[in-house]
């Protein structure tokens, strides 16, 4: 069959053997075009994740003022991404029996979390970094969730709703899109967004907001 791995490494072996003979020949159709897509897709994911990772790192360091709490924030968003497509790899095989994945799936979910993500965060942190310059590490973060957590759960569940009307268009890439970004956003606001990175910067304290100002002034709260 043209698309099983069966094909997938014919094709791999017709085109060293190929090469030997003649350098410029190419092998094409429809396999040898599954193969390219997919090798296509996992360099993109190795080149593009990182850089974008890098950049949204140097955002929050410069907004946040702080290297500690950055660090965390992408952590965070990273194990949401890395969570979210585990689940979905799981009930895509054994709940929908999709026949495989489309290569592209990864790098999009990883666009769309990371940036619904960062933006939950940004939100989160800015208002708890207010507040605990006012009240105190501790007292800032619950001050900080207390304002913004309805808010960020709210915009969680209807961004997760939208994504997931898109799960009745029958095309595989989007289907996956659909169940991976909605439970991912689920997962981030509700979960990660609510309890996990709020207990990481109390359990952090001052050490959280390094080396700025605040991590300095937080020793006499």
């Amino acid at each position: 069959p043209a698309d099983s791995a069966a094909a997938e490494r014919t094709v791999r072996d017709l085109r060293v053997a190929v090469e030997r003979v003649d350098p410029g020949a190419v092998v094409g159709g429809v396999t040898a075009t599954a193969v390219d897509t997919n090798d296509t897709g996992i360099r993109d994911r190795s080149v593009i994740i990182p850089v974008v990772l890098a950049v949204i790192l140097l955002i929050l360091v410069l907004l946040l003022r702080s290297v500690v709490a950055p660090l965390v924030l992408v952590g965070s968003v990273v194990v949401s991404f890395a969570a979210a497509l585990g689940v979905g790899a799981l009930v895509f095989d054994h709940v929908f029996r999709f026949p495989g994945a489309d290569p592209s799936v990864p790098l999009y979910a990883f666009v769309f979390l990371v940036a619904l993500g960062v933006d939950y965060n940004i939100f989160l942190m800015t208002r708890v970094r207010e507040e605990s310059l006012r009240h105190g590490p501790r007292e800032g973060v619950l001050r900080g969730l207390a304002a913004t957590g309805g808010v960020i759960t709210s915009a969680g569940i209807v961004l997760a709703a939208t994504f997931a009307a898109l799960g009745v268009i029958p095309i595989l890439f989007l289907a996956q899109i659909a169940f991976v970004v909605a439970f991912g956003v689920l997962l981030d606001t509700v979960v990660v967004r609510s309890l996990l990175v709020p207990a990481l910067v109390i359990d952090l304290g001052r050490r959280a907001w390094w080396p700025s100002r605040l991590s300095r002034a937080a020793r006499h709260m």
